[in-house]
């Protein structure tokens, strides 16, 4: 047996020392980062440098709110969307259901140079598609990558378009697997399809929404490439910059690197912080 279990973990070594060389030590090299005071040369201990300017930096502090207001609008938004999309797509009068849901699923495949290209030509303000919709009703041209507000909205329609059809597909799953029975059942009691939705679909995907909760939670935080590419590095003005932009600009831009790895850490405790909040909140009553 020992010998079997030798010549298993022989196999597995070459991907453990892999794993251990391009993960686990960059995760703890920059834990040890984080203490360190990196602008100036030799690098020197200082435990309070960065962690305590996280407290006082009101780049940070921008940061965090625009990456907050992203997380309570959008994910909220998404998630609702992406339930209604699934109960559509398991719908039996809808025809050609898998290339619908190859459709919706699809934006998630798009590389994110092309897709930001997209935006920034649909949303231009001199000759962009949306601007000449809102102007056949009266509405004036948005300049939507100007106005603080519009840039926001930008980045919160961008991320929904793109990630509601991946979201969709995982309720989805959850969807097929609520037995037909109980629905019969339902119907024979006269039950509405809109209590079925609320006292049935609903309870029963709650495990598969949470999840999706989850991981959007997560994502957002991380959120990076939207606010990089469509607005311009967070533009204007910061007013679209995320915690995970601000991290890159840090790291990569002023080349502080304690200060982006204790930035790093905070976003994963923060995420999960929330994450933790989700399932707690989402738990069943006992």
């Amino acid at each position: 047996m020992r010998v079997r279990s030798r010549t298993a973990y022989g196999f597995l070594a070459p991907y453990l020392l892999i794993f251990a060389g391009f993960w686990i030590w960059p995760i703890l090299y920059s834990f040890y980062l984080s203490f360190l005071s990196t602008r100036i040369q030799p690098w020197t201990f200082n435990p309070t440098i960065n962690w305590g300017r996280l407290v006082i930096d009101p780049a940070f502090a921008n940061a965090l709110k625009n990456t907050l207001i992203i997380l309570v609008i959008q994910v909220p938004v998404m998630i609702a969307l992406a339930t209604l999309l699934a109960v559509l797509l398991n719908s039996h009068l809808l025809r050609a259901r898998g290339i619908m849901r190859f459709a919706f699923f699809a934006p998630v495949v798009v590389g994110e140079v092309a897709y930001a290209a997209v935006f920034r030509l649909m949303f231009n303000t001199d000759f962009g598609v949306v601007n000449k919709i809102i102007g056949v009703v009266g509405i004036p041209p948005v300049s939507w990558f100007s106005n603080p507000t519009a840039a926001m909205a930008l980045i919160i329609m961008a991320v929904t378009w793109r990630w509601v059809g991946y979201n969709a597909i995982i309720i989805l799953s959850g969807l097929q697997t609520i037995p037909e029975d109980v629905y019969e059942a339902a119907t024979l009691d006269k039950v509405s399809k809109t209590k079925q939705f609320f006292f049935i679909t609903l309870p029963l995907l709650k495990p598969i929404i949470l999840v999706c909760v989850v991981l959007s939670v997560i994502g957002t935080m991380q959120l990076f490439a939207e606010p990089f590419l469509i607005t311009n590095r967070g533009g204007p003005g910061g007013a679209t910059e995320t915690l995970g932009l601000f991290l890159y600009r840090q790291g990569f831009t002023v080349l502080n690197f304690g200060y982006a790895s204790a930035v790093a850490y905070t976003i994963a405790a923060l995420a999960v912080i929330i994450s933790v909040l989700n399932l707690w909140l989402g738990r069943d009553p006992k």
